[in-house]
């Protein structure tokens, strides 16, 4: 019964790192995204 439960929340802590980790890179890229779009309007003022 211990080693089930064991196993439930070492699964559990994956599941939850990986969709931690996966959401820093999406904003990440977000980030990136609005940069350029800000880069190409200051351009396009010049």
């Amino acid at each position: 019964m211990k080693r089930s439960i064991s196993l439930l929340l070492a699964t559990c802590a994956l599941l939850v790192s990986t969709f931690a980790l996966s959401g820093c890179n999406t904003i990440h890229g977000i980030g990136q995204d609005v940069q350029r779009a800000g880069s190409a309007v200051s351009n396009a003022a010049r």
